[in-house]
């Protein structure tokens, strides 16, 4: 036992090499792997692949494969006593695991945090250790949306004591709490890998800040070689509650004494907050009546694939926050750790997700949406023997994240005929059919019944209860009118519609004790008067936040363009339609259309209609149309005014003007009642005359892993931006930096995205840079024939 050491984190994410293919013997530690290429982690391989036609459309036109990573590292020999362990927040996908040549084991699940002791295997001092990672994503076609291939999340090793808290051996919850005081209950798993058995005392303290807050101890015994959970309660007065407006975190410090001195520490953020569903008034935080706007995310991020960085999903979630936003369901898997942290941080509610499949195979489309025939490789093959470990494993990471208040069991299990089906419905046409064959809707008495998933279940809830009696568990039903017949509802605290608001009134009347609510929802208006029109609704999570790489209807298109925010962070124009039904901030948007008639609809598949755009013909009729949440608004031409119209005329959710185009500026005044205005102008612009370049930080740290984003704005001569723009914009970086990655929010782009080039997608480029490990300057060039140049230098340090 090292007693000067308590604990130690070390980070592996530097260095690693990588070789694409197979190698027999790869594992083997004195293999020579020099001629192998370095990485960074995360990684993923697939993205720095062309697309391709013959790769399946579902995961984004791009490849699997087989890869081998292996990395070197030392360990000091002070810590020659501890015991080490590995830990990988995510490797896509079937990985095996090598330490110094001796396997470690295997994890089919490509979204699952795993961790290896590998004491009995590693060395001390100057001798080198070697880790080695197969990762075998030969069957491509196991996912209906991108996955990324590689090691795509963070790799860490953790150094302990004989007598250790574990990872993820904390547990703290919130047993009741109000603005005079809070009781916090804390559960510790305490191991003693020792011989022996050991007399310690389990010390809390709670800080608020710097302040401390609260604390507690107790003594324990830990018998040699065994494990105990500890339970303590801690008081806090006059606590700060979490909530989405006020998203406070405390910090928990837990050490561990033994004869009076600190053998292991360990450090868990927390969020004090209370919550519950009621079946007749919805959901509730903290004591108040509160609307879930939510929004479903997948995992990647446009040309950096799986691998995301936190500072991409910090500025994406930035954006749905000021659009109103306070939920996020983390569709349809665990997600990287970081992005928890992010909800806790920002204040945003979360719905986590287990699985997309149980013990029955979806279809997974190769050629397009609902183009036969699917593919049927998945996860469905690894559930019966790993269902427990990566449910419990998702449970165990995440349940300490005050943001985290649904557990979801699975997504569209029961999904008619993808497989299961029921003699009860003869033809049934799910929530994503159009174009599927009549032959694929029947009832066929072949396929496995729907019945079999109640079973499941309750296997499913079961082990969650045994984790987490604090939360709810859920499921997103896409066929509820059969689900609840079968009891698969019943088997739930919380019932997730899919696409089934037609159906509320009628299940609220028909199982008044039943909780229900949209876990996933088209982005109509129609959607959310089902929201604020019924108080047992808690709220809805629109289908999706963000575009993401895979589920496409067919080449050139690579990904889902289903998002408020396109896969560059740059807002849609539902995205302002949507901030205007949900954001309580006075807001207004105006875009222009030559459609000559109001949408009787809009949503995300309007989207390309519109454009920040005043550039027309001389007289030509031009629908103005505006988002706003202001009680009235009035729209000028060049200062004259088209009149004023009021929430009132919002017919559709927004309002609109048909003007003459004359050429200038157009501008929006959104007044409410208080006499307070908002506006949102649009103006005539040039030509495409130059690049403008802005970068989101003042600096990059240079630690080889931070990165920034840079936009590329084309503009006229007088600086305004060419939305219509979509010049060939070319990148250099130079410096103590690299590029990592060019990104329009184009998905229909085919051009690989290893490329330092790429077409700007209305007016603009995202460019991500990586820094260096060395203090100094990056320097960020990008030009484009017939523009001028811009450059931008950022330091880092």
């Amino acid at each position: 036992m090292n007693k000067n050491i308590m604990h130690k984190t070390i980070d592996l994410c530097l260095d690693w090499k990588f070789k694409e293919g197979e190698e027999q013997y790869a594992w083997y530690k004195g293999f020579d792997d020099s001629s192998w290429r370095t990485v960074n982690i995360p990684h993923d391989w697939a993205v720095e692949h062309p697309f391709s036609v013959s790769h399946s459309s579902g995961t984004g036109y791009l490849p699997g494969g087989t890869g081998f990573y292996r990395k070197s590292f030392h360990l000091p020999a002070e810590c020659s006593k501890m015991r080490v362990f590995v830990v990988f927040d995510g490797v896509y996908n079937n990985s095996m695991v090598w330490c110094n040549s001796y396997y470690l084991g295997k994890r089919p699940n490509g979204y699952t945090q795993f961790i290896y002791d590998i004491t009995d295997f590693v060395c001390f001092g100057d001798t080198p250790n070697v880790l080695t990672v197969k990762v075998d994503h030969r069957y491509v076609a196991d996912s209906r949306w991108y996955t990324g291939s590689g090691i795509y999340r963070k790799v860490t090793l953790v150094l302990k004591n004989d007598i250790y808290v574990p990872v993820n051996g904390m547990f703290i919850s919130t047993r009741s709490a109000d603005t005079g005081s809070a009781c916090l209950d804390i559960q510790t798993t305490l191991r003693n890998s020792a011989g022996e058995d050991a007399c310690v005392t389990v010390c809390h303290t709670l800080y608020a800040g710097d302040r401390p807050a609260a604390s507690a101890e107790k003594s324990v015994t830990v018998g040699g070689e065994s494990e105990i959970n500890d339970s303590q309660a801690l008081y806090v007065d006059s606590p700060r509650l979490w909530s989405p407006e006020n998203p406070f975190l405390y910090t928990c410090i837990t050490e561990i004494k033994k004869d009076g001195e600190v053998i292991d520490r360990t450090e868990t953020i927390t969020g004090i907050r209370t919550f519950y569903f009621c079946p007749d008034k919805g959901f509730f935080l903290n004591g108040k009546n509160m609307k879930l706007k939510g929004v479903c995310v997948h995992h990647d991020a446009g040309c950096l694939g799986a691998a995301v960085r936190k500072k991409v999903w910090e500025r994406r979630l930035r954006a749905l926050k000021e659009m109103g936003c306070n939920a996020i369901r983390m569709s349809h898997n665990p997600h990287m750790p970081e992005l928890y942290d992010l909800c806790d941080e920002l204040g945003f509610v979360v719905m986590d997700e287990a699985f997309d499949e149980w013990e029955g195979v979806k279809n997974k489309w190769v050629n397009g949406h609902n183009v036969y025939p699917p593919a049927h490789y998945g996860y469905y093959e690894d559930f019966p023997a790993w269902h427990e470990a990566d449910l419990t494993q998702m449970i165990l990471r995440d349940r300490n994240h005050p943001s985290v208040i649904l557990w979801s069991i699975g997504n569209e299990i029961d999904y008619p005929n993808d497989p299961y089906c029921h003699p009860l419905f003869k033809l049934v046409e799910g929530n994503n059919d159009k174009n599927k064959p009549v032959n694929e809707r029947l009832y066929d008495p072949n396929r496995p019944n729907a019945e079999r998933l109640v079973k499941i279940a309750k296997r499913l809830v079961s082990i969650v209860k045994k984790l987490d009696l604090t939360r709810p568990v859920t499921a997103a039903l896409a066929f509820p009118e059969l689900s609840n017949v079968t009891g698969l509802a019943d088997c739930l605290d919380v019932v997730g519609y899919n696409y089934k608001e037609h159906l509320y009134d009628e299940d609220h009347k028909k199982y008044p004790g039943k909780i229900i609510y949209g876990a996933e929802n088209s982005k109509g208006l129609e959607e959310w008067e089902y929201v604020v029109g019924n108080d047992f609704i808690s709220g809805q999570f629109l289908w999706t936040g963000v575009d993401f790489l895979g589920e496409t209807q067919g080449w050139p298109c690579h990904g889902s363009e289903s998002g408020l925010l396109d896969v560059a962070g740059f807002e849609k124009p539902d995205y302002y339609f949507r901030q205007s039904l949900w954001s309580d901030k006075p807001m207004i948007r105006i875009f222009t259309t030559l459609k000559q008639e109001r949408f009787e609809r809009f949503d995300y598949k309007n989207n390309k209609e519109l454009a920040p755009l005043w550039n027309y013909r001389e007289g030509e009729m031009v629908q103005v149309v505006c988002f706003t949440n202001c009680t009235k608004a009035e729209l000028l031409v060049n200062n004259k005014s088209c009149g004023i119209k009021r929430a009132e005329d919002c017919a559709g959710g927004y309002l609109a003007w048909f003007v003459p185009f004359e050429k200038g500026e157009i501008r929006a005044v959104g007044i409410n009642g208080n006499g307070e205005k908002v506006e949102s102008v649009l103006k005539t612009t040039g030509e495409p005359s130059e690049i403008r370049l802005e970068c989101t930080d003042e600096y990059l740290s240079a630690d080889g892993r931070d990165i920034t984003h840079v936009i590329a704005e084309i503009t006229d001569s007088d600086g305004n931006p060419v939305c219509t723009a979509d010049n060939e914009i070319r990148v250099t970086v130079e410096g103590e930096g690299s590029l990592l990655g060019l990104e329009s929010g184009n998905l229909w782009d085919t051009t690989p995205y290893t490329e330092t080039f790429r077409r700007a997608h209305n007016g603009r480029l995202l460019i991500y840079v990586e820094a260096g490990r060395k203090e100094g300057t990056v320097k960020i060039t990008a030009s484009a024939d017939g523009l001028k140049t811009a450059e931008i230098t950022i330091p880092c340090r």
